[in-house]
């Protein structure tokens, strides 16, 4: 059993935190809006005040929460979670954001404390504990913890601190990528006189044939159940673009994905599934 602190009770971290709590750990939660640590106390968690505080009471400290600015709320100043680090404990920062916020976490904390390990999957999988972990740190600390960890996936380490990151951005351009693919496939389809579950079945015996089915469900029946906001899709597409501009890369799939991201979201579609993008492609090209 071990003592770990949760910061951040969103989708994500909430599932995580009861995750662990099921598999017997000592868990304590800080969520910014304490009303979402209460079904946890009840479920035997300990609250904190602040993020400092859960992990002064812990010897693992996980942090999940939406983009880099919320990272640097939870660990920065005398309330963040890096100040509450006691030696040998270890920080696993499992949120998505970019290399720099991962470096300035790094710059915050004594060496060999930190992994940065964020997830593939969603709602689903952290659920059913089969979450791809990419995970980034010394091997003798990832090795540590991997039993934790594997309580909400498989882990895969993927070298040094930093690469876990880099591992979960390639991963997410794929994401944003098929998305945007697959609603101009259909655009394009329906361009052409083709029907919606004709369009479909062609795409399934593509290599986006798994995708496609996937999606079809939301796209027919318009009701695309949240699992991955389309807001963070669109901010981890920053993210990706960013990384991108760093190193002089043109990745223009990823920009033209984004894009469509971005306007969805205008049009109100933030908090939707990020799979409505699809039906906000074929909109806006029949529109036009």
């Amino acid at each position: 059993m071990a003592r770990v602190a949760v910061i951040g009770l969103g989708g994500m971290g909430s599932r995580i935190a009861r995750r662990l709590l099921d598999a017997d750990h000592e868990v304590t939660v800080w969520n910014r809006d304490p009303a979402k640590a209460e079904p946890l106390a009840a479920a035997g968690a300990s609250t904190s005040r602040t993020p400092a505080e859960a992990a002064k009471r812990a010897e693992v400290i996980v942090t999940m929460v939406a983009d880099p600015e919320a990272l640097a709320a939870v660990t920065e100043g005398p309330d963040g979670a890096a100040a509450g680090l006691s030696p040998g404990s270890v920080l696993i920062q499992m949120s998505t954001v970019g290399p720099p916020s991962l470096e300035r976490l790094a710059g915050m904390v004594p060496e060999g404390s930190l992994v940065d390990a964020p997830v593939l999957g969603s709602i689903g999988e952290v659920e059913a504990g089969t979450l791809r972990i990419f995970a980034g740190g010394p091997a003798e600390l990832v090795e540590r913890w991997t039993p934790l960890l594997e309580t909400l996936g498989t882990v895969l380490h993927v070298g040094p601190v930093g690469t876990g990151t880099a591992a979960k951005l390639v991963a997410n351009s794929t994401l944003v990528g098929v998305a945007g693919l697959l609603g101009e496939a259909l655009a394009l389809g329906n361009a052409l006189g083709l029907s919606t579950d004709v369009a479909f079945e062609v795409l399934e015996v593509t290599p986006l044939g798994e995708q496609a089915k996937r999606r079809r469900p939301a796209f027919e029946s318009g009701e695309y159940t949240r699992r991955f906001p389309l807001s963070l899709a669109r901010k981890d597409a920053d993210l990706i673009l960013d990384a991108a501009a760093q190193h002089g890369l043109d990745l223009r799939l990823a920009a033209a994905a984004r894009e469509w991201l971005t306007d969805a979201e205008r049009n109100g579609r933030g908090a939707d599934d990020y799979s409505v993008v699809l039906a906000e492609i074929v909109r806006r090209s029949t529109a036009e």
